[in-house]
Order: C-alpha cells, then sequence, then structure tokens
C-alpha cells in the first residue's frame, strides 16, 4: 500500500491513463460501450483529480471529503468495469489488472478515511 502522497498522485494518475487506454478498445458503434464507457472514463479520471483536490484542503474535514470522492470514484468505476467485461465489453486478460487497481484503490481510501 502506498504510504507517500507523491506515489498515491502517480498512482492515481497513472490509474485515469489505464483506463483511457482500455476505452479506447471499446467498441465504437455500441451504444451501451459507448454511453457506459464514458461514464468509466469519468469515473476514472476523476479518482486521481479528487485526490489532488484532496492535497490541497484546507480543513481536514475538506480532506476527508475529497477523499471520500475519491472512494466513490473509484468505487463506480469498478462498477463499469463490471458491467462492461458482463456485456462482452471487455475481455477479462485486458480489465482484470485494471479492476484490480481499482479494488486496490478502493481499499487504499478506505483506510485513509479511518
Amino acid at each position: 500500500m502506498f504510504h507517500q502522497h507523491g506515489d498515491l498522485r502517480d498512482r492515481t494518475r497513472e490509474f485515469a491513463r489505464r483506463i483511457a487506454r482500455a476505452c479506447r478498445t471499446l467498441p465504437g458503434r455500441d451504444n451501451v460501450a459507448r454511453v457506459w464507457g464514458d461514464q468509466l472514463l469519468r469515473a476514472g479520471g476523476s479518482v486521481g483529480a479528487n485526490y489532488r483536490e484532496a492535497q490541497r484542503g484546507r480543513s481536514r474535514a475538506e480532506y476527508r471529503s475529497k477523499l471520500g470522492d475519491c472512494l466513490r470514484e473509484a468505487d463506480e468505476s469498478l462498477f463499469w468495469m463490471e458491467l462492461l467485461e458482463l456485456e462482452g465489453c471487455f475481455k477479462p486478460a485486458l480489465i482484470g489488472p485494471l479492476k484490480q487497481e481499482a479494488g486496490e484503490l478502493v481499499a487504499i481510501f478506505v483506510t485513509l478515511l479511518k
């Protein structure tokens, strides 16, 4: 688990990049893949953006609130990946490691919030 803020910043940024690469593989003519892929792209990018905002929090309450946003967005990312995989839009070999990373990020944010 990452304890350094810079490491988690880098990790959440890389998570967003990996989400973007995965979304580029989605079938473009499939409405479900397109809409759910857009949701995944937004949620995956929001994890890192909210973590950066948390680092600039003006109070402990603001910091915790933004960490809560990170947790929700990481969990939402996992939700969209699961749905897209169930619908056959993602191959398990492609999305499995990304789902694992989302799960690990959820666990990290849960720990930071305790």
